[in-house]
């Protein structure tokens, strides 16, 4: 899956048995907040241990994080020239992640958050984010708009044709665009996939759906000049 978001930047997301296209930085990720600078574009997985936002503005390293549900965002400052690689599951969502990384850019490059083009890629829709209270919980503390984000959706009651009936469910999408807008970034600049990983799983790897040990979806994105 392309996206279209300047004439000199590539970027994508991965689907099921796609190759690609060249070689990717690919960070270890532990859903935290480690966020590492790339300066070439031979870095391996294992230079990046316990890292889940890439940043750089190299031209041609391409830069990437890894999903199977979680939400991936990348964004390109076209003033400064700059690109990152964010991996926003619940955990890094609640932790602020993606605004931490357009703090980085700040300090690293001098961005501006109002001028950054930014993509919301596949991951978790809210329709199959159920989740218990003590999550809901960790994102009231963490400040975020719950009237946007949660829907109380009554007792669980899981079926075979739909195992995510009832319950709390978070909109993880929302969560994110909303944590962008608060860093300043424009809501017209921001491009959601709205593909929810665990329905289109013939497209996109969904753990929650096929278990932690499927395959994973590479979020790259690639300055060309």
């Amino acid at each position: 899956m392309k996206y279209n978001i300047a004439d000199n930047v590539t970027a994508f997301s991965t689907e099921r048995d796609e190759e690609l296209p060249f070689y990717v930085v690919q960070p270890h990720q532990v859903h935290g907040c480690e966020i590492r600078e790339v300066l070439r574009a031979d870095t391996t997985r294992d230079e990046l241990e316990g890292v889940d936002a890439l940043v750089t503005d190299v031209p041609g390293v391409a830069i990437s994080v890894r999903t199977a549900d979680c939400i991936p965002v990348l964004l390109y400052d076209p003033v400064h020239k700059a690109v990152a690689a964010v991996h926003a599951g619940w955990r890094g969502t609640v932790q602020h992640i993606s605004c931490k990384v357009i703090d980085r850019m700040r300090e690293l490059y001098g961005t501006c958050a109002s001028h950054l083009l930014a993509v919301i890629g596949p991951g978790i829709g809210p329709e199959s984010f159920q989740v218990g209270p003590e999550v809901a919980d960790e994102f009231a503390a963490a400040g975020f708009p719950m009237d946007q984000i949660l829907t109380d959706c009554g007792p669980k009651a899981p079926t075979n044709d739909n195992p995510m009936a009832g319950g709390l469910h978070i909109d993880l999408w929302k969560a994110n665009q909303w944590l962008l807008e608060e860093a300043g970034v424009v809501s017209a600049n921001i491009q959601v996939a709205g593909i929810c990983t665990y329905k289109r799983y013939d497209r996109f790897f969904s753990a929650r759906r096929e278990g932690t040990k499927c395959g994973r979806i590479i979020n790259c994105i690639k300055m060309t000049r």
